[in-house]
């Protein structure tokens, strides 16, 4: 039963069987009782009508001859057997005794009237049902008085309709038969439908199951195969975009082994060489001092990268934790533009605060949006040529308050735009690990915010905005 369409057909057989069950006890045991109490009333209402003549032929002391027409004349009216009986009160009790039966030429030896002795006793109209030679029949007992000579109601006599019910039960034999045939075309309809439907779905999850290999060995040029727009269809599609992203997050990953490779190994080589230079006696004073700014050129270098992979590991492990506080951002961004003073001294730039006149006051946290600022300006004087001016602006707008970075460098191609905050990804494959802006967006979205990139050639901004 490890075959899904093994345990589809079994559940469907199951389903249709219980179905079946459940209709067959709910329907052939009450039919037979039920065709039986429609057979009695029908002789009830037959002989309500009939009986009233022979109850006043018998008080009148007709002849038997017109006693007996009047039984045979009940019995075609009724559409069955008529008995008259007659009652004799003895020393041993009632004793009833045929007085003329719609039916002469037959025995009724075989049928003993368990509804007529019921009847006698109780004074009221009785039914039973009884076997005999020619099989089942049907009986309704209804008890005839007459009034003796001091005026007393006397039980005199007993007319007992009765009836076959042969045809009760082959109605009932036929329903059985037809339910039973019903339901077994029924449960090899269902284990045929189970297993087709299986096969089918089973056909589709092997595909899925085959993709899923493909991708889970490292080849993500396979497809989810979605033919349906159904469960299976939209797991299809739901694994397919995770193909995607993989492939997307394996690319990045080669990149990143690349690019920190090459960003490890430069400083790496550099601190060995100058290490060696530095062993010698002989270097002047000032070579050694110009070689150990080389060294803390380089342990920075390697210190920024590392800071950089932990704070993104940190964000995807979601340890950040966000304290906030009212702050003033204009203060903030002056404050964070005085430590890109060496840098832009360095890089021959200006940077222009444009941060207004009145306060901006915001619910932040501020060290994280310092972060945001020093990512942004950093990445502006690493990809901008020599001399390129910069400008920090300040501003609330729509309830948010908003930072942007912009600089008159080269810009930033169209098909880059959109991959400027993946991880690892920079636009132009050199210069950086990619991790910067990946960190800044992450951040702003952690508070409650976003970080948005614009570029045309000679112009490009990065704005910050936050809930104020």
């Amino acid at each position: 039963m490890r075959s899904l369409a093994n345990r589809l057909a079994l559940i469907f057989f199951l389903i249709t069987l219980g179905a079946m069950t459940i209709v067959y006890v709910g329907v052939v045991p009450h039919l037979e009782s039920s065709l039986v109490s429609d057979r009695s009333d029908r002789l009830g209402r037959a002989a309500d009508r009939t009986t009233p003549p022979i109850a006043r032929a018998i008080d009148s002391n007709a002849p038997v001859a017109e006693v007996d027409r009047l039984v045979r004349s009940a019995a075609d009216q009724a559409n069955a057997r008529v008995t008259l009986l007659g009652v004799n009160r003895g020393s041993f009790g009632t004793q009833p005794f045929v007085k003329s039966d719609s039916n002469a030429n037959a025995d009724i030896r075989d049928l003993e009237f368990p509804a007529v002795e019921a009847a006698i006793q109780s004074g009221r109209p009785e039914r039973a049902t009884e076997s005999g030679r020619d099989g089942r029949v049907v009986e309704l007992a209804l008890p005839l008085f007459f009034r003796d000579a001091a005026g007393h109601r006397l039980l005199g006599s007993v007319a007992v309709y009765s009836a076959p019910l042969e045809d009760v039960q082959a109605n009932v034999e036929l329903v059985r038969t037809r339910i039973l045939i019903a339901g077994l075309l029924a449960l090899a309809a269902a284990v045929l439908a189970g297993f087709l439907v299986a096969q089918s779905l089973g056909r589709r999850v092997g595909r899925l199951e085959q993709v899923a290999r493909r991708v889970s060995t490292g080849d993500f040029s396979a497809r989810f195969p979605i033919d349906r727009d159904d469960e299976l269809g939209r797991l299809a599609a739901a694994l397919d975009a995770m193909q995607r992203q993989l492939a997307e997050l394996d690319t990045a990953r080669r990149r990143f082994i690349a690019t920190a490779s090459h960003e490890l190994r430069t400083p790496i080589f550099s601190l060995g060489g100058f290490l060696e230079l530095l062993e010698d006696e002989d270097l002047d004073e000032e070579t050694r001092t110009r070689f150990m700014d080389q060294l803390h050129q380089q342990v920075d270098r390697l210190g920024k990268l590392t800071t950089d992979l932990l704070d993104l590991s940190r964000l995807d492990a979601g340890a950040i934790e966000l304290r906030t506080d009212e702050t003033d951002i204009s203060h903030l961004a002056e404050t964070v533009a005085a430590e890109f003073v060496p840098a832009l001294g360095a890089h021959e730039s200006e940077l222009a605060l444009a941060l207004g006149d009145d306060p901006i006051v915001a619910s932040c946290d501020r060290e994280r949006v310092a972060q945001v600022l020093r990512i942004l300006l950093d990445n502006a004087l690493a990809h901008t040529p020599v001399g390129t001016d910069l400008q920090l602006s300040a501003g609330r707008e729509n309830g948010r308050v908003r930072l942007a970075v912009t600089d008159a460098g080269l810009g930033i191609p169209r098909g880059d735009l959109r991959r400027v905050f993946e991880p690892f990804y920079t636009s132009d494959g050199r210069r950086g690990s990619g991790l910067g802006l990946a960190i800044a967006s992450e951040l702003a979205e952690r508070m409650g915010g976003r970080l948005t990139a614009e570029s045309i050639p000679g112009r490009t901004t990065f704005t910050l905005a936050i809930p104020g």
